[in-house]
């Protein structure tokens, strides 16, 4: 028994013992200025500190742990402040004790992957996935208007299911999203972003985790527009100065509305508030760059600019999705992130769904699916003969037929160049929804 005493006092009074004891884990909201940052709970993707541990004596570096995406930190009680006494901290014991038994977890679960179905066949669910999105969108979105704090976790199940839908078939849910009206914009397009953030997330290699917490930021990006006057928002005309920069303050006013929000998590916040940030510190509101933006707030500016240009608004038609995409890359250097960029143009392709192109048959074909074996093999409809200039007919009853699905990675015809729908008088939506 003399022993084990003895043990015990020889292992508590040991120099790595005491500085075990030393650290906390907590959440970035409880930091305070004094404190001595130890170690920062994630990658260094996920914030802009150079130094591994710091004291934190600046009000602008406590400020940005707090938004830029972090969640946890380990502070060193003996270096600096301790936490307040009404807070929760977790010790290194506890930490270990935690992630030991997650590892178990994981050893000995069964991860089944999401097999992956035919366009045709996610289509349906994707369709009513996009009603479900709508409504919760817009009920969310209309507390907001009110001044009332929204209740985030509510979506936590329609964002775990738009997840589900990229996974079996990214273009089923991708495709029903771009068929919007003016009148929906507002709410539709926090659900298309919601998709895309998902569908360029898993292109990214991002854990299970981070794909929800990107759906959902995707999901809230707008809300501060519930703020903006309807007659400024849905102004058909040129904004004035004073107008435009209403507009521009959407982002902070969203930011407050998730701040008095059960359930809101920082990455929400992060990307609510810096979607309109560019990378050459040109955006707004805080007009910060480089690495001082997170990942998440990168994928928010990516997806956000380019539903934003291939949707149709009060105050102007869509542009065709590659039109879209190459004036994104004109953009590229100043306004996105390249790691980033590059990655979502894998994820769409370089002939986006919706595309009209021209096939070297002389056929016309709107891109309905990307293939996983090339970019430039797209699947395809086929709907219309340039060659008789009318609809692609039956050589035996000389009646219209049903549009051709072509697999091009399969096929001998290939895309010939883009063409612009407007020219041809088409409702390319209507074709991709039919």
């Amino acid at each position: 028994m003399l022993f084990s005493v003895a043990l015990v006092i020889i292992i508590e009074s040991s120099p790595a013992f005491r500085k075990i004891i030393m650290l906390k884990k907590i959440h970035v909201r409880d930091l305070r200025l004094g404190m001595f940052i130890h170690e920062l709970c994630g990658s260094w993707m996920d914030h802009p500190f150079w130094k591994k541990a710091f004291e934190l004596t600046d009000p602008k570096d406590m400020n940005t742990l707090q938004t830029c995406g972090l969640q946890e930190v380990w502070i060193d009680t003996e270096l600096g402040l301790d936490v307040e006494e009404d807070v929760v901290a977790e010790s290194a014991e506890e930490v270990s004790q935690k992630v030991e038994q997650e590892l178990h977890n994981a050893i000995h679960s069964e991860i089944q992957p999401v097999a992956r179905v035919s366009l045709k066949e996610e289509v349906a669910r994707a369709r009513q996935l996009q009603a479900k999105s709508k409504a919760a969108v817009t009920s969310m979105f209309q507390d907001a208007r009110m001044g009332n704090a929204i209740n985030i976790a509510e979506a936590a199940p329609l964002v775990d299911e738009i997840n589900q839908s990229i996974s079996r078939n990214p273009e089923a849910f991708l495709n029903i999203s771009r068929l919007k009206t003016k009148d929906d914009y507002t709410y539709m397009h926090s659900v298309a972003v919601c998709g895309l953030m998902i569908a360029l997330g898993k292109q990214m290699g991002l854990s299970h985790a981070d794909l929800k917490d990107a759906g959902m930021a995707g999901l809230l990006h707008d809300v501060g527009k519930m703020m903006i006057p309807e007659e400024v928002l849905n102004k058909p005309g040129k904004l004035s100065d004073e107008e435009f920069e209403i507009v521009k303050n959407h982002p902070r006013r969203g930011w407050e509305v998730l701040n008095i929000s059960e359930g809101a998590n920082l990455v929400a916040m992060d990307v609510v508030l810096h979607h309109h940030e560019r990378v050459d510190g040109t955006g707004y509101p805080e007009k910060i760059s480089g690495e001082a933006l997170t990942l998440f707030a990168r994928m928010g500016a990516v997806c956000d600019v380019y539903d934003a240009l291939t949707s149709n608004r009060c105050y102007k038609n869509g542009w065709e999705p590659s039109e879209a995409l190459r004036k994104m890359a004109e953009w590229r250097n100043g306004h996105f992130d390249e790691r980033v960029f590059h990655a979502f143009v894998k994820t769409i392709g370089i002939y986006p769904t919706g595309t009209l192109v021209k096939l070297k048959s002389g056929r016309l074909a709107v891109v309905i699916e990307q293939s996983e074996k090339g970019l430039l093999t797209p699947m395809v409809k086929a709907f219309f003969s340039t060659k008789s200039n009318e609809p692609i007919m039956s050589t035996k009853s000389n009646e219209p037929i049903m549009p051709e699905i072509l697999d091009l990675t399969k096929n001998t015809d290939a895309i010939a160049n883009v063409e612009v729908a407007e020219k041809w008088g088409f409702d390319l939506k209507q074709i991709l929804g039919g």
